[in-house]
């Protein structure tokens, strides 16, 4: 073997050293920085509470909304749902949908709003606080469930860094607010890069009992035993609080299909995603699962969409559950025609038996 040849192989091995150093740093920081959330922490309340607490003699409404962060309309695909973007053009985009979102909102008069995929500081939606500008004037509690340094994929044009939760907004100042945490589904290192899931719960007299109210967003892409245990210890949760006497209502993303979904809007790709079906007999007889079959309520981003039904894929995977002592009024989800976000709100609307 000639000299040039042994130089040709060293400076090779001296490279594939330096890449695998380099990887075993980046690992790393990401492992030492890791988002390690407490399964059950307080949250602080802030914003209005001008207005008198939850009365219980009349109807409330709640609207839950997976916004998107604010960027992912109707002209993004995405590149985890089968698209190649990661984020808008340009700044302009994202404060755009921001606006259009907050004065649906504000014209919408809920009395509570869950929103799901709110950032805080995050390159896919331009380093926006969200959270801050949907919250005025409102009683506002905020539980992040996505925070990394890095997502470092795709190349070359990276994720990059997320800060993200859910937000629950409300004309009526809680008793408290409280975020408990979901089983993560996903081992190291893709955790490190992967969502912390959790539910945020908000309490308000209620009689002598209290109603308890739940912002929720569950795993998405597991695929394995992941997503069930993250069922079993929501599901859990609301049987324990409805024992006590208490009145549920539990609203978001959950990212199963709702019983019926299917029938209007049938799987097109189940080997892209799956996303189940919710089951009521994991929590018995008399709960309510209240979602609007007629209307989807997200669209798969594997490209910008053009309004034909036959050329998306779409599912519902957003509305409400309540426990047997809650009396549902009605459940709608507004067609927005994804202009603003990859999800439509649902409207609910219900009284205490």
């Amino acid at each position: 073997m000639n000299k040039i040849m042994l130089i040709l192989i060293k400076i090779i091995l001296g490279f594939i050293a330096f890449a695998l150093v380099g990887i075993a740093a980046f690992l790393l920081v990401l492992t030492l920085t890791e988002f390690r959330p407490p399964e059950r922490e307080d949250l602080p309340i802030t914003g209005s509470f001008s207005v008198p607490r939850f009365p219980m003699e009349q109807m409330l409404t709640i609207c839950t909304w997976n916004i998107g962060y604010a960027a992912l309309d109707a002209d993004q695909d995405f590149f985890m749902d089968g698209g190649t973007g990661v984020r808008p053009k340009d700044k302009k985009t994202v404060e755009e949908n921001l606006r259009i979102i907050d004065n649906f909102l504000e014209a919408g008069g809920a009395d509570f709003i869950f929103l799901q995929e709110v950032d805080i500081h995050s390159r896919r939606s331009w380093e926006i606080n969200e959270a801050e500008y949907l919250s005025k004037g409102k009683a506002a509690a905020f539980a992040a469930n996505y925070r990394t340094l890095f997502v470092p994929v795709p190349i070359p044009d990276f994720y990059g860094k997320v800060d993200c939760g859910i937000l629950t907004l409300g004309n009526y100042a809680p008793l408290s607010a409280e975020r408990i945490s979901l089983p993560v589904p996903y081992g190291w290192p893709v955790r490190l890069a992967q969502e912390k899931n959790c539910f945020l719960v908000e309490r308000f007299p209620a009689g002598d009992a209290e109603l308890v109210l739940v912002n929720l967003h569950l795993a998405a892409y597991d695929t394995g035993e992941g997503r069930l245990a993250q069922t079993r210890v929501l599901f859990d949760f609301l049987l324990a609080e409805y024992a006590k006497g208490n009145y549920c209502v539990a609203g978001g993303d959950f990212n199963r299909n709702f019983p019926g979904a299917e029938d209007n809007f049938p799987i097109k790709d189940r080997d892209y995603w799956d996303p189940v079906v919710l089951d009521p007999a994991l929590l018995g007889e008399g709960w309510i699962f209240a979602s609007d079959t007629s209307a989807p309520s997200c669209r798969r981003l594997n490209k910008p969409y053009n309004g034909i039904s036959e050329e998306n894929e779409y599912w519902v995977i957003d509305g409400f559950i309540l426990s047997p002592n809650i009396e549902l009024v009605d459940v709608v989800t507004v067609d927005l025609g994804f202009r603003n976000s990859d999800h439509n709100p649902v409207k609910i609307e219900f009284t205490i038996k």
